[in-house]
């Protein structure tokens, strides 16, 4: 699993083996997970992370939205 991006206690990456979904980013919290979908960015999973940490990292998501999906198919190829 490729971490793409670290800010703070939040870790972007994601999983080599998801191929059959569209580009998204885990991020790892010191709480628990959530899984953003990079285009449009909405959340698509939340395992134990507050409301609020999740309106910062969706922030964070649409910062760096174009560098994450470069990230991600430079792993997965496509676009």
């Amino acid at each position: 699993m490729p971490t793409v991006l670290r800010i703070g206690s939040f870790r972007f990456h994601f999983y080599s083996d998801e191929r059959n979904e569209p580009p998204h980013m885990h991020v790892e919290t010191p709480d628990g997970e959530c899984k953003f979908w990079l285009r449009p960015v909405r959340l698509a999973r939340n395992i134990n992370i507050s409301p609020k940490t999740i309106r910062d990292i969706e922030k964070l998501v649409f910062e760096y939205q174009a560098f994450l999906r470069e990230k991600y198919y430079e792993r997965h190829g496509d676009k």
